[in-house]
């Protein structure tokens, strides 16, 4: 299949009762609402520190970005599809895969193995010359052939083709969008005294990189972008502005999340797609608990390197891990975000059926 270009193309439960409600039957009432009560609807998918998230817009239009891992006797894409029919879909309209990493387009053969998909959209051929990449690259290219599915390279400042919400690409194949998006362009304050951070050759500094604007709320995920590409991308003008939720780059590994980001979006909450031994560095924690403006962040997984001081209390953590707890089994919980165009949104713990509620400002 030839690539085409698109123009389309803190505390426990309890201490936090009296700010959250209990979900009325948590994510099981999506199949239900999610393209009928005016709201986006965005499933952190656990992934096990993979990459899977879905977006479902009030239209029934959806999104997702990244597959997970292969194998795992198609563990990943179960619980995508699971996800998705939570969400009312038999389809799922377009697939972003942010790089050629196998832990965000590992899960591809086996989800279209399970759901139809109308296109891919990606970043363009592999650069990571490593055996891994390029068996990815191919056994991806192989199942968009077999089952028939376009394929579109997206390049900075496009639009995606959605419905429902506008999402912007800003990164792609190592290069950043050349304009700021609307509402952005000022100077960075959070620019000064950065460290010269390691020039990445990486699918990672490669990553497809979106902006997602839902009427007043903006959401930032940047798949595995380094921070040498922040840079590029924050600096000396931020290029994004602000945004109420970050997806936290890298699964909150550190050599992402540099304060020139994270610090110049000024974001409410941010959600990291961790597993239990991967992602939640403390130098990303370290950056997160210092962002200005920045109520909570949720973790898919408690992080074995975040360890006790740098963890998310309980009540923010989907999954937790035998370390923590003894008892806990890896039942895959996810987050569910819901987000109104006022600006208002929630936050969902699959695992506790307990919801956050963040008021519009």
């Amino acid at each position: 299949m030839q690539a085409g270009t698109g123009r389309l193309a803190v505390a426990g439960v309890m201490a936090l009762a009296g700010m959250m409600a209990v979900a009325q039957s948590g994510m099981g009432h999506a199949a239900k609402s999610a393209a009928q009560d005016g709201k986006l609807h965005v499933y952190f998918m656990d992934v096990e520190g993979g990459q899977s998230t879905l977006f479902v817009t009030p239209t029934g239009t959806s999104l997702l970005v990244d597959t997970g891992w292969a194998d795992h006797d198609g563990r990943d894409a179960d619980r995508i599809v699971a996800a998705a029919h939570k969400a009312g879909l038999k389809r799922i309209d377009a697939v972003l895969i942010t790089h050629f990493h196998d832990d965000h387009v590992g899960g591809v053969p086996q989800l279209l193995a399970r759901i139809p998909v109308g296109e891919f959209l990606d970043h363009g051929p592999y650069r990571e010359l490593t055996k891994d990449v390029a068996g990815n690259y191919a056994a991806y290219l192989k199942a968009l052939d077999e089952h028939h599915v376009k394929r579109v390279v997206m390049q900075p400042g496009e639009k995606l083709p959605l419905t429902g919400l506008v999402a912007t690409a800003v990164t792609a194949d190592w290069k950043v969008i050349d304009h700021p998006l609307p509402g952005a362009g000022e100077q960075n304050p959070y620019c000064a005294n950065l460290p010269k951070y390691p020039h990445d050759e990486t699918e990672n500094s490669r990553s497809l990189g979106t902006v997602i604007q839902f009427g007043q709320v903006r959401i930032v995920d940047l798949g595995d972008l380094t921070s040498d590409k922040e840079v590029e991308l924050m600096c000396p003008v931020n290029k994004l502005g602000t945004a109420q939720i970050l997806v936290v780059s890298h699964h909150g590994w550190y050599p992402s999340s540099s304060p020139a980001l994270v610090d110049a979006l000024h974001p409410r909450i941010a959600i990291m797609d961790n597993g239990a031994l991967k992602g939640g560095s403390p130098a990303t924690f370290k950056t997160l608990k210092s962002a200005p403006g920045l109520e909570n962040w949720w973790q898919l997984h408690y992080s074995m390197e975040g360890g006790a001081t740098w963890n998310a209390p309980d009540a923010y953590i989907a999954n937790l891990d035998r370390a923590k707890d003894p008892q806990a089994k890896d039942s895959g919980y996810g987050l569910e975000l819901t987000v109104s165009r006022s600006g208002s949104f929630t936050v969902t713990n699959e695992r506790t059926g307990v919801t956050k509620q963040y008021a519009a400002k």
